[in-house]
Formats: C-alpha cells, sequence, structure tokens
C-alpha cells in the first residue's frame, strides 16, 4: 500500500497535470508579478525606482517530489535540488535589488545588484567561509547571498562593463534562480559539475553585434579564501538572424584539498548551443569536461557529460519539455565520493503553466539510472523514478 507521502506527491502531480490541461483563464503580460495581477500596482513604478533605474523582484517556490519506491531514508539522492522525497518543501525564498546600467550610450555609469535566497535550495549554492557562517553548515532551511557585485560601464570602443563582487558563474546553462530554468529538478552536470557562483572581477565587451567576450578573476568555486586565483572567461557568438546562440566557458587555476591544504589544478569548460526552430520549438546542447589533478589525498578524478533539452511553447500560457542527460564521474570524485567510476542517465519530462501572470506551475516525470552501482532507495536500487510538481509565485 503506499504510503500517505507518497499518495500526497502524486495527488499534487496529477492536480498540476490537469491544470497544465486546463486554457488559459486569462491573458496578461508576460513576466507581470502577481502583486501586480492581483492588485494592480506595479512595485517597480513606486517611486523613486524608476528615477534611478531601481528593479525589485524576487519569487517564492515550493514543490514536492514523489517517490513511488519509498526510500527509508525519505531521500532521492543523487537528484538534487529536489532531493527529499515524498515531502512538500519550501525551495526557495528569493529576492533581489538591482540597478541596472545603461549601456547603450556614450556616458560613463554604474550599477548594482544583491539576492538573497532562503530556503531548502540554499545550502546547494552557499559559498564556503561566507555563507556557511550566517546559520551554520547544516540547518533546513539555510540563507545565502549568491549575488552582490557592483558593475560600471565605461564608453571605451564598443563600450567596456566591469563587475566587481560575488556572482553567478558563466560555466553551463542550468541556473539557481527558479524561473530561468523550465524543469524543476537539475541536471546532475549543474549540480555535481560545475560550480555555482564566484568571487572576483569579470570583464565583458562586445566584439560587434555577433560577439561578446568575458574574461576575469576569481577565488575559485564557490569559495571566499586566499587561494591562487582562478581565471575564468567565455565567449558568446550569436547569429544575425538571433535564431541561435553559442556560448564557451572556461575555469582554471588551483583549488584545495580539505584536510591536507594541497593547492592543485583543476579546469573545466562547457559548451552549450541554442537553436530556435521556430517561435514556438527550441533545442539547447550541453557538453561539460573537467579534471582535477592528482593529489596526497586522492587520484586524478575527470568528470563530464552531454545534456540536451527540447522545448515547445503549446501556447503563450502552457509549454511542454524534454531533458536527456548523460553524466560520467571518473574515479567517483563528484557524485558518490567513493572512489568508483560512474554513470548516471537521466530522463526528464515536464509541463509548465502559467494561469495568471505571476504564477507558474511545474511538473514533471524523471527517470534515473546509474549504470554501474546501487545508489537510489538507500543503495538497494541501480534507477529511479520521480513524480514531481512545484509552484512558483513572483512578486
Amino acid at each position: 500500500m503506499p504510503s500517505r507521502y507518497n499518495k500526497i506527491g502524486c495527488s499534487v502531480f496529477l492536480i498540476f497535470n490537469l491544470l497544465s490541461a486546463m486554457p488559459a483563464l486569462a491573458e496578461g503580460a508576460a513576466g507581470t508579478g502577481l502583486i501586480n495581477t492581483l492588485t494592480g500596482y506595479n512595485i517597480n513604478e513606486i517611486t523613486p525606482a524608476p528615477a534611478i533605474r531601481l528593479k525589485l523582484g524576487g519569487w517564492v517556490e515550493t514543490g514536492v517530489s514523489g517517490n513511488p519506491r519509498e526510500p527509508r531514508d525519505r531521500s532521492n539522492y543523487p537528484v538534487s535540488f529536489n532531493d527529499k522525497a515524498n515531502r512538500v518543501r519550501l525551495h526557495q525564498v528569493y529576492g533581489y535589488i538591482e540597478k541596472e546600467m545603461d549601456t547603450s550610450g556614450d556616458t560613463w555609469d554604474i550599477g548594482m545588484r544583491a539576492d538573497l535566497l532562503y530556503g531548502t535550495d540554499a545550502k546547494f549554492s552557499a559559498t564556503t567561509n561566507f555563507d556557511t557562517t550566517i546559520l551554520g553548515d547544516t540547518p533546513k532551511h539555510q540563507l545565502v547571498f549568491p549575488q552582490l557585485y557592483a558593475s560600471l560601464y565605461a564608453p571605451i570602443g564598443n563600450g567596456v562593463s566591469l563587475t566587481i563582487g560575488h556572482f553567478y558563474t558563466l560555466i553551463g546553462y542550468e541556473s539557481v534562480m527558479s524561473p530561468n530554468n523550465f524543469f524543476f529538478s537539475h541536471a546532475y552536470t549543474m549540480r555535481y559539475g560545475e560550480p555555482f557562483t564566484h568571487m572576483g572581477m569579470l570583464l565583458s565587451y562586445p566584439v560587434n553585434s555577433n560577439l561578446t567576450v568575458k574574461s576575469g578573476v576569481v577565488t575559485g568555486w564557490d569559495s571566499l579564501s586566499r587561494h591562487i586565483p582562478n581565471y575564468l572567461g567565455s565567449v558568446n557568438y550569436v547569429t544575425d538572424d538571433g535564431k541561435t546562440n553559442l556560448a564557451v566557458a572556461l575555469i582554471t587555476g588551483d583549488a584545495r584539498t580539505t584536510e591536507l591544504h594541497e593547492n592543485h589544478n583543476r579546469t573545466m569548460y562547457s559548451v552549450v548551443m541554442e537553436h530556435h526552430f521556430s517561435e514556438r520549438l527550441r533545442y539547447v546542447f550541453q557538453h561539460d569536461f573537467a579534471i582535477e589533478a592528482k593529489t596526497a589525498e586522492s587520484p586524478s578524478a575527470a568528470w563530464y557529460g552531454i545534456n540536451q533539452y527540447l522545448l515547445y511553447d503549446i501556447s503563450n500560457r502552457l509549454g511542454a519539455g524534454l531533458r536527456f542527460e548523460w553524466f560520467h564521474d571518473k574515479n567517483g570524485s563528484r557524485v558518490m565520493v567513493d572512489g568508483k567510476d560512474q554513470d548516471f542517465i537521466g530522463v526528464t519530462a515536464g509541463l509548465n503553466y502559467k494561469p495568471i501572470a505571476g504564477l507558474t506551475l511545474r511538473s514533471e516525470v524523471r527517470y534515473d539510472v546509474a549504470t554501474r552501482h546501487e545508489v537510489f532507495r538507500d543503495n538497494r536500487d541501480s534507477d529511479q523514478i520521480l513524480l514531481s510538481a512545484s509552484a512558483i509565485l513572483h512578486f
């Protein structure tokens, strides 16, 4: 007999899918917050925000992941961020304040941004020696500041932008910020193979209307420390018709071991190509590859994979998506940390529905396979299926 928790998870999943099948209740401006929808007031039109180009925003996300096999530890590990089975959880309470730069003119300008994230998702993107000191290392709901930076625009050549502070990585496709992702769950590549944030400085320069180059120095991966600096850079190319975007990003430099504090090199790159076949249909291809040098504590490591996304807008309120991912963890250094090679394959199908402006409902079916070891359901199974749903309420 299914447990009460499993019934709750499956029921929520089915309700979200029924809602997704309904026609749109009302047409509205895309991106409008729920406060605007319900009250008619836009918080970004409140004085003095318009005069100084100050933008306020955020969202709240809650969700549930039903696991029919009911693991004893109630964990969907190694799937994340929806890592807990058959539980309704507060994933994100996210807020930000931003002063955008004007990069269209021939005058100098300054900007800034500060982000705050509270909830069960926060622990995955915490910065060592910074966020982990706010509420401790292991609270259920962590509080982190994933971005806190200042920016400067200089009208030199085609315009140079400088960012200094704490900011999200250039690596990869998926984002910590829920509204930026089609799917509720995340790819193994994003969770285990890539950095989330950096401390440092970053220069951006548009070579022409198609090509933008970014380059800078950061303090490594998700860390505020005195480690030897890492190089972070990217090249972004957009075709003339705007239908295809290619982004190549690289980070390289020293990392430090936990016990012996031994420096060693870690280098990775990501390639993300997005192509719009039509106004409704787009395809995304991502490839990551990383290597890490041998240390006295661990052997050399490598991890790499391929992610593919096919996303289709059925209407301006309803969208459908597929994701296929393969992630290889050589010497088991990233996921299970057991010294054993492992391959993970995940297939996800989902729906996004926006019944009113400011509310996004997401549901998905996800199937995972570990090809070499039994890592699911308390280390008893080599595969796993999840029925998940989440709701995002935009401010």
